[in-house]
């Protein structure tokens, strides 16, 4: 365990896990900080339910291949806790080295001085401060939970606010219903900072954000109002009211990167940034994103009796994102078609069936794993029963690896080698890249 992981471990069994959503317990550290969170660059401020993570990948790169340097703050991480303080240097940003982030806890720790707090609270705060005291040209800064009380939201006047992809989710802190998340996601918005919606599939959540950044005096952009982007010719078409631009598309997959990549370049431009179609053409085919809708890399949960057998993963894990990622797979399958297979594990603050529901017709067979480490796993049993329910047929594994075994080891009966696709948590994603010997870097 690193200096790092030490502090933060210390840190949790000190302090309740989870949130408690309020600004006040935020605020009072900052202050005795020096409010490091007033010294900061431009901020591009990112809320959501889905697409926050990969919007800001997409801002990161963009950012980079115009020569600025940024820092990246995101959440959950995937095996380290490093990889939510990603500090902008020349030539591409980094994760913070373990001294410096170890160093940032302790003194964030010794300022809250035992009251109490959430450690996402305490982790914000380091954030704050490392990214107060590095320079750097832009901080891309993504919400934790819902917007209003986000510990990030003591931000008082950001570059530009993102709002991406509302659906249901966190439905017991946020609202159960998508106009009562939106007005939380909503809270970001500040008066008169430029606000960029991204594309929504619920007009109530378009309308809800709409009427904020209206009431506040926001310059607007909305998606598929002002602007746009589509696939023409194997290339990506974005438009907005100042220009046409001929780009190569995403090296992220999915059909959602192509607005999700149009919902950072409006929100760059909106910020103050000039941009050039060279350079976001080079950032569209060089963005990274681990962990979500990618192969998964070389290492050691590939066997050799894996040959010609497709491993995906993603972290998406509420009935938007599977709509999202089951498109990608049905896309894949009209390129190349391959019987598909879930390997899916759930904390148990999801909804299961909905995302169960978007693979109906396009999955062969679902394997429910349990995910480690967590306490708020889903039992693999009960998972396989809502997959079931969903329409799929289901059975429990007792890992990833032994899965993948149960699939390959029948492949010889099917058409045609396997594509495999290891979602439903970002927790159970962290598992299998550690597993597999290859975190995010």
């Amino acid at each position: 365990m690193s200096q790092a992981e030490r502090e933060i471990e210390a840190l949790m069994a000190l302090h309740p896990k989870g949130f408690d959503l309020s600004l006040g317990r935020i605020t009072r550290l900052l202050e005795r900080l020096g409010d490091p969170q007033l010294r900061l660059p431009p901020v591009i401020h990112i809320a959501g339910t889905n697409g926050k993570g990969s919007t800001g990948a997409f801002c990161r790169a963009i950012l980079e291949a115009h020569g600025h340097t940024a820092h990246v703050h995101t959440s959950p991480h995937l095996v380290n806790w490093h990889e939510r303080y990603r500090l902008g240097a020349e030539g591409g940003g980094r994760l913070v080295a373990d001294e410096v982030l170890a160093d940032a806890v302790r003194r964030v720790a010794e300022a809250n001085r035992g009251e109490t707090i959430t450690v996402f609270e305490i982790l914000t705060a380091v954030m704050f401060v490392l990214f107060s005291e590095h320079p750097a040209d832009a901080a891309i800064i993504e919400v934790g939970l819902g917007g209003r009380f986000d510990a990030t939201n003591v931000i008082e006047h950001p570059a530009v606010s993102i709002i991406m992809s509302i659906s249901l989710d966190h439905q017991a802190y946020l609202g159960d219903r998508v106009e009562l998340i939106a007005a939380e996601k909503g809270g970001i918005i500040k008066r008169g900072v430029p606000v960029v919606i991204g594309q929504q599939p619920e007009e109530t959540a378009r309308d809800v954000l709409v009427s904020i950044a209206e009431r506040l005096g926001c310059p607007l952009h909305v998606y598929g109002q002002d602007y746009f982007a589509h696939e023409e010719n194997g290339r990506l078409a974005y438009q907005d009211d100042e220009e046409l631009a001929d780009l190569p598309l995403p090296r992220l997959a999915g059909r959602h990167q192509q607005s999700n990549a149009a919902a950072a370049i409006r929100a760059l431009k909106a910020a103050g940034f000039q941009l050039e179609e060279a350079a976001i053409g080079q950032a569209l085919l060089s963005v990274s994103w681990p962990g979500r809708l990618e192969r998964l890399p070389q290492g050691r949960l590939h066997q050799s009796d894996l040959d010609g057998v497709e491993i995906w993963i993603d972290g998406g894990h509420n009935p938007g994102a599977g709509q999202a990622i089951a498109e990608a797979m049905a896309n894949l399958e009209e390129r190349d078609p391959r019987p598909l297979f879930l390997i899916t594990g759930m904390i148990n603050t999801k909804d299961p069936v909905g995302y169960f529901e978007a693979f109906s017709g396009i999955a062969r067979h679902v394997f429910t794993v349990p995910v480690p480490g967590s306490d708020a796993g889903v039992d693999p049993e009960f998972l396989a029963d809502t997959a079931d329910e969903a329409g799929l047929t289901a059975e429990s594994a007792p890992s990833v690896k032994a899965a993948i075994a149960a699939i390959t080891g029948n492949w010889n009966r099917l058409e045609r080698p396997p594509r495999i696709l290891v979602g439903g948590s970002l927790y159970l994603l962290g598992h299998v890249l550690a597993e597999n010997g290859t975190p995010p870097v």
